[in-house]
């Protein structure tokens, strides 16, 4: 089967690798039909992700069709189109019980990170059980990658560890796919009274303002000028939620200067370094910090919402590319400014998906 192969030089190549085979009688293998790329991903290839070692198959998003199973998977049956969670989990460990499969002993975050993962023609999914969910018929397949990680690590991440509730004031740090995703769903389901966008591009920013965004704040316009304009919509008390959805140490010190007093700040982005956390500024502030892995416990929820209508990715997927193409597909993912890319659809070749007609 084709693959793409971490080389461990800030590069990837498309390789022959052997089609996976069930190891455990909890494995699944799956024929990949639609996959996507993280920005986790380029974290791998920048080197912040020293579990994931060079020769691993990248990926840990994705939408298959089932092509065998192990003895003990009894919840699937060959041949049903599925929603690959990015999350491994085995439902039993200490840290499953405890709803945080993120953290699963034998699981979590481990495909394209420490076993092969889904960009790739087929994937062996461990602990298949609770690590696969099947694709509603409504549901469009292509958006249905977003499905695997981005939605849920909003909802997650985001929604839940910011503690929203109705009338709340809410800052969101980021203007990438989950930063948006964030603010759609923070509107159409939890009705905050402002939300505030802080970015870096104008065209991400007329995007959140066009999706229900009260106001946007450049940071190209100058760090200390975009806090103090968003710190005026709230007459100067902060934010009740701060969400942090980039992962830099700007991006966080932007979060602490935004949240206001019992205000809680969500801080999901991927950090590659570390930050000054300003507790000589907040220690007095009542405020919360939370940071959090996915644990993808959402899932089957995000499926029903989506499935409704009370969610709507579709904007998400920018792109589509064919898996010949993918060098294309992570330049344009790479460089969203130039290429205007939120989401990028990695799609199977036809004869690959026709093998299943």
């Amino acid at each position: 089967m084709k693959a793409v192969i971490y080389t461990g030089d800030r590069r990837i190549s498309i390789h022959d690798r052997p089609k996976p085979v069930i190891l455990h009688p909890t494995d699944a293998i799956v024929r990949v039909l639609h996959t996507t790329i993280c920005g986790t991903d380029l974290h791998i290839l920048q080197g912040h992700v020293p579990t994931c070692t060079p020769g691993r198959i990248l990926g840990h998003e994705g939408v298959g069709m089932i092509d065998s199973l192990g003895a003990d998977v009894t919840n699937f049956t060959v041949g049903q189109i599925v929603v690959i969670s990015c999350i491994t989990s085995c439902g039993t460990c200490y840290y499953c019980r405890r709803k945080m499969p993120s953290q699963c002993e034998t699981g979590g975050w481990i495909l394209g990170n420490k076993i092969d993962g889904t960009q790739a023609e087929y994937v062996r999914i461990p602990h298949a059980t609770l690590s696969l969910h099947v694709l509603p018929e409504s549901i469009d397949q292509k958006v249905a990658v977003t499905l695997s990680d981005t939605v849920p690590t909003s909802y997650e991440c985001g929604i839940l560890n910011g503690d929203i509730q109705p009338g709340s004031t809410v800052a969101i740090i980021g203007t990438g796919p989950i930063g948006l995703t964030i603010l759609q769903m923070a509107r159409k389901l939890f009705s905050p009274s402002v939300t505030a966008v802080v970015g870096r591009t104008h065209p991400r920013l007329e995007t959140a303002m066009s999706m229900g965004a009260d106001h946007t704040f450049s940071v190209l316009d100058g760090q200390d000028t975009a806090i103090a304009s968003a710190l005026s919509v709230t007459q100067e008390r902060g934010f009740d939620v701060v969400i942090e959805a980039v992962g830099t140490p700007e991006s966080f010190e932007i979060a602490q200067a935004l949240v206001g007093a019992g205000g809680t700040i969500a801080s999901l982005g991927v950090f590659g370094e570390s930050c000054e956390l300003h507790l000589e500024k907040l220690w007095n502030r009542n405020i919360c910090l939370r940071t959090r892995l996915i644990d993808a416990v959402s899932t089957p929820d995000i499926l029903k919402m989506v499935n409704t209508g009370s969610i709507d990715p579709h904007f998400l997927i920018s792109h589509n590319f064919s898996f010949d193409d993918i060098h294309n597909a992570y330049e344009a993912f790479e460089e969203p400014s130039k290429h205007g890319t939120l989401k990028v659809t990695i799609t199977m070749p036809e004869i690959v998906m026709n093998g299943f007609s």
